[in-house]
C-alpha cells in the first residue's frame, strides 16, 4: 500500500492506493486539516469510493443473469488496492481493474479509475468507469467525503450549518433500519437556503436527496460563512453523521450515481434505481469539486 501527495501553494491532498482513497486535504497557510482522521470510535474512513453498489441491496442480494449473488453495503471497491496510473504535479490517477476475485462478487468486467485534480483550493475528484466486456455493464457509483465539524477547536457541531443554495426546501427520501429506502419523504424548510446541523439531524440516517435539487452544499461556521463547499453533476446526494453521543466531529457530503434499494424492491441489478449502464467498449465519466475557504 502506498499513500501519494499532491501540493500546490494553497493545499495539500494525500491519497491511500487502498480504495484510491482521499486521506487528507489541508490548507497549507493555516495548517487546517478538512478531511475527516477515520477515527474507528465514530466511523473509520475518510474518503470510500463506493462501487458497484451505492447503499444496500435488499436482504444484502442482487439478481442478474438468472443468479443471486451477495453484495455488503456500497460494494468492494473501498476495500481493494488500486494501481498508480499516472502523477503530475497536479492531478494523480488510480485504477482497479475486474479479476477473478470481483467476478465471484459482480459478474462483470470493468476497469474503474478515479483521478483527483488540484488547483487553487479546489480538489477536483474524477470517476471514470470503462466496459471492456462483451455486454453491458450496470453499476453504480458515489463519493463518501468526510469533512470535520466543527472545523475550529472549542465550537459545537450544533452551531454550525449546511446551505443547500438558493432554494426555500429540501426533500429526503426516509431511510428504514436496515438502509433501505421508504416511500416516505422528509421536508426541511430553509432559511436562506440553510439548515441547522442539530444534533438530531441524522437521528435516522443519512438525509437522501434526490432529484437534482441542488448542485451545491456547503457547511458553514457558526457565523453561517462556509468553510467547504461541494460542488457535484450527481443527480441526487447524501448528508451523514452517524447517530448517537457523543455527537460525531464530522459530515458527509456524499455526490451518487445510485443509491439502495427500496424496500419493496424485487427486481434485477439493471432494474435498480438511479442505476447506471455502459454499453460494451464505452467509457462513463462523472466528477464533483471540493473547495475549501
Amino acid at each position: 500500500m502506498s499513500v501519494y501527495e499532491l501540493k500546490n501553494d494553497e493545499i495539500s491532498i494525500a491519497v491511500h492506493s487502498l480504495g484510491a482513497e482521499l486521506k487528507s486535504l489541508k490548507r497549507l497557510d493555516t495548517g487546517t486539516e478538512y478531511m475527516w482522521c477515520g477515527d474507528a470510535r465514530y466511523w473509520n474512513r475518510t474518503s470510500p469510493i463506493l462501487f458497484p453498489f451505492v447503499g444496500s441491496a435488499r436482504d444484502k442480494k442482487f439478481r442478474t443473469k438468472g443468479q443471486t449473488y451477495s453484495m455488503t453495503q456500497h460494494g468492494f471497491a473501498r476495500d481493494m488496492e488500486f494501481e498508480l496510473l499516472s502523477r503530475t504535479e497536479s492531478e494523480i490517477w488510480l485504477g482497479l481493474c475486474s479479476s477473478e476475485e470481483t467476478l465471484e462478487k459482480y459478474p462483470y468486467a470493468f476497469f474503474l479509475k478515479l483521478g483527483y485534480r488540484i488547483e487553487g483550493r479546489r480538489v477536483t475528484v474524477l470517476w471514470q468507469v470503462e466496459n471492456p466486456g462483451t455486454e453491458t455493464l450496470p453499476f453504480s457509483i458515489g463519493g463518501h467525503p468526510g469533512f470535520n465539524c466543527p472545523i475550529e477547536e472549542g465550537q459545537a457541531r450544533d452551531t454550525y450549518f449546511l446551505d443547500f443554495g438558493r432554494i426555500d426546501q429540501i426533500i429526503s427520501t426516509k431511510i428504514s433500519e436496515n438502509g433501505l429506502a421508504l416511500s416516505d419523504t422528509d421536508r426541511y424548510e430553509l432559511t436562506e437556503g440553510r439548515l441547522a446541523l442539530t444534533d438530531h439531524l441524522f437521528d435516522h440516517d443519512a438525509l437522501v436527496i434526490e432529484g437534482n435539487q441542488t448542485p451545491t452544499v456547503s457547511l458553514c461556521r457558526p457565523d453561517k460563512s462556509p468553510y467547504v463547499k461541494v460542488t457535484m453533476d450527481a443527480p441526487l446526494f447524501g448528508v451523514w453523521s452517524p447517530a448517537g453521543s457523543p455527537v460525531a466531529p464530522f459530515v458527509c457530503i456524499e455526490p451518487w450515481h445510485g443509491r439502495c434499494d427500496n424496500e419493496e424492491f424485487t427486481g434485477t441489478l439493471e432494474e435498480r434505481e438511479w442505476g447506471n449502464q455502459i454499453a460494451p467498449g464505452e467509457v462513463w465519466t462523472a466528477s464533483y469539486t471540493i473547495e475549501i475557504a
